[in-house]
């Protein structure tokens, strides 16, 4: 598994996400299930790797 995502792009993956899934505990209502989608950009961002832009050819990573 090769990263294909770059630092900038992880760095803002990572805030996204956190803050998407820290509003998750913050919030109470029948949409806050929503914000667990946010786990998606932080584990992408944590490790490095998306399996969508590897399908689509995509690579924002300077070093491959």
């Amino acid at each position: 598994m090769t990263k294909n995502i770059g630092q900038i792009e992880r760095i803002l993956r990572v805030v996204i996400g956190a803050a998407l899934v820290l509003g998750f505990f913050l919030t109470s209502g029948s949409y806050s299930w929503l914000y667990l989608l946010g786990l998606i950009p932080l584990l992408t961002g944590l490790i490095g790797w998306c399996p969508p832009y590897q399908l689509l050819g995509i690579n924002t990573c300077k070093k491959s």
